[in-house]
């Protein structure tokens, strides 16, 4: 094996499908033999943001979006050239084998002689790495030996390898926003299933035999993975419902619990009346709701004036407020409290539960007040606040 690293310091143009030239500065041209026979031939250059723009977008230098990895730290900045190397196609080899002596000038007079010579395609050269100072991504490619895309010498075996290492760093760059556990134990599934995906005879390594699988993976990936995270989510609210019913239970609480819904029905008499209450958990937007419901319901005709009263209430009021449902009158009072992320705990929960029926409790004789029309709203909450 015999390696060889030709200086460039050249600007090359090379032609592409979106017919716009793009102009590259060459710096290397590294070239690997094995028995006098080219293996494999990779190019250091830069460009600018604005070229690399056009790259990203039209996915030259077979950029597909599923053949890249994540980016090591955050996206590129418009300021500062970007490095990339690349490989050349392993058909496209032979080309080089007769300028092996003076490789940086034949490369330099193709550009002048022939601009539409295979070589200077980008299509015919696979991105291996991109950078931009400490950030960057690598490719699918760059997982893969030169052997690996040559036909003549493919292994099969390290096709499969070089697309479950470049999978694995996928996934593992997602851990922030899935979870440990439901990367492994959804990796572990990918494995199990990675033959459905792979043709064990597969002769033709291209963007166009590889992308697909990718796809497929990171698609099944996605859905275990988002499985397993409803599954621990479901499994943690259900512990938070637990903990409420303990809290019910040891407060000496009657309740029922209420049909395919994590919510408890209880009731509570105050000094003033009696109401329904409903303990909650509403598991999409993480949260735990008391509400106390009036078993008076406010007549249409009243319905303005009580509210008014409402509002006025609602005004002074740190924890909780009244709501009003205009379209059938019924009051209520609701509390509640995020829990994701932390643990729901008694004092929480008494917390939350008696400021609730207190508050019912304190201006029920208002509303009452305001329906019967013995007094305007302004003058009940006055009323209300005078005597506490």
């Amino acid at each position: 094996m015999n390696t060889q690293t030709h200086q460039l310091d050249t600007r090359i143009i090379l032609h592409s499908p979106t017919q716009t030239p793009i102009t590259i500065h060459g710096q290397t041209l590294t070239i690997t033999q094995k028995n006098y026979t080219i293996i494999s031939a990779t190019i250091a250059f830069q460009i600018t943001p604005e070229v690399y723009h056009l790259l990203d977008t039209k996915f030259l230098f077979n950029l597909k979006p599923e053949l890249r990895s994540n980016f090591t730290a955050g996206k590129f900045l418009p300021s500062s050239n970007i490095q990339i190397t690349a490989t050349l196609k392993p058909d496209f080899l032979p080309h080089l084998t007769h300028y092996l002596n003076n490789v940086p000038t034949y490369l330099k007079n193709l550009t002048q002689s022939q601009p539409n010579h295979p070589l200077l395609s980008t299509e015919n050269w696979l991105a291996l790495q991109v950078k931009q100072q400490q950030t960057g991504y690598r490719t699918f490619w760059d997982y893969l030996s030169p052997s690996g895309m040559n036909p003549e010498t493919i292994d099969s075996k390290k096709i499969k390898q070089a697309i479950f290492n470049f999978f694995k760093d996928w996934a593992q760059a997602n851990l922030d926003t899935m979870g440990e556990a439901a990367i492994s134990q959804s990796l572990s599934e990918v494995a199990r299933g990675f033959d459905e995906w792979v043709d064990p005879n597969i002769s033709l390594v291209t963007a166009e035999t590889i992308s697909p699988i990718l796809k497929e993976m990171v698609k099944a990936f996605k859905q275990l993975a988002n499985m397993s995270q409803t599954k621990d989510t479901e499994e943690d609210y259900s512990q938070i419902f637990e903990t409420i019913i303990k809290f019910f239970t040891e407060d000496d609480w009657h309740f029922s619990k209420i049909k395919d819904s994590p919510a408890l029905h209880l009731a509570f008499q105050g000094e003033n009346g009696k109401f329904d209450c409903y303990a909650q958990v509403i598991v999409e937007k993480s949260q735990f709701i008391f509400y106390s419901v009036s078993l008076i319901k406010v007549p249409k005709p009243k319905r303005r004036a009580v509210g008014e009263f409402i509002i006025r209430a609602n005004y002074s009021l740190i924890i909780g407020n009244f709501e009003l449902d205009f379209a059938d009158g019924e009051i209520r009072y609701k509390t509640s409290i995020d829990v994701e992320g932390s643990t729901l705990t008694f004092p929480q929960i008494k917390n939350l539960v008696y400021t609730n029926v207190m508050m019912m409790d304190r201006y029920l004789p208002g509303i009452i007040t305001v329906i019967n029309g013995d007094a305007s709203p302004e003058a009940a909450i006055n009323l209300i606040e005078k005597i506490d």
